[in-house]
């Protein structure tokens, strides 16, 4: 899977940048797995779930603050069902936990009072999704991304990237990660920020989970380590 900031872990990606002259985002898809959401047409300034297009707009929106300043997403490249909003979700799971719902593409954060904030999220494509329960064991800002071996041998062009690519927008990490443990190891799975706004509700990856730049900054933010995660059977 994708991995870590500063050591040369092996790692897979969901994708790479699209900048040009630099390798295309979906050119580091594993497998042939299609990906996106088309372009949607939106009537007047109301989305589908209520939301204004000015305030998806607003959500959404530049962060030029960051370190490497993120531009805005493309909301109408999304599904208005992905946007992120607060739902009702009753749970056993104690506040603050992350759950994934890989089948309906959404990561929930619980929430006091019978609520959670929902995201819209990429998910691993069919035969790398998995399952269970597992923990925030570290974050990273701007992480430091290594293709593993499996990769390079699959798709030639990530050697370049073979001692690490450095955090950035081109990075398939994105701004912020968090690094799923099992038992005290790491997975190789993670929670990570994704610049594609085609890739949101599609299964694409090799197991990662991928929201909007925006909103996995949100989430971050609100994630201590040792949080919990639990990944619903897809």
């Amino acid at each position: 899977m994708i991995m870590d900031s500063g050591k040369p872990d092996a790692g897979d990606a969901a994708s790479l940048g699209r900048r040009p002259g630099l390798l295309g985002r979906r050119s580091f898809l594993v497998g042939s797995a299609a990906a996106g959401v088309g372009a949607l047409g939106l009537a007047g300034c109301q989305t589908t779930d209520g939301m204004s297009f000015a305030e998806a707009s607003k959500l959404y929106g530049p962060v030029p603050e960051e370190k490497f300043p993120i531009p805005a997403v493309d909301i109408s490249k999304v599904d208005p069902k992905y946007y992120r909003r607060t739902v009702a979700y009753e749970t056993k799971e104690a506040p603050g936990t992350i759950i994934v719902d890989p089948a309906n593409y959404y990561v929930y954060r619980i929430e006091e009072g019978g609520s959670a904030t929902r995201y819209g999220a990429n998910v691993g494509r069919d035969g790398f999704r998995w399952s269970g329960d597992a923990y925030v064991g570290r974050k990273s800002e701007w992480a430091t991304w290594t293709p593993p071996r499996e990769m390079i041998k699959r798709q030639p062009e990530a050697a370049k990237w073979a001692r690490g690519m450095p955090g950035g927008l081109d990075n398939p990490l994105g701004a912020r990660t968090l690094h799923l443990y099992q038992n005290g190891a790491y997975t190789l799975y993670t929670i990570y920020a994704s610049s594609d706004p085609e890739s949101i509700g599609s299964g694409i990856t090799s197991g990662c989970v991928g929201l909007l730049s925006q909103d996995m900054i949100h989430l971050y933010n609100r994630t201590p380590v040792k949080t919990k995660v639990v990944v619903l059977p897809a």
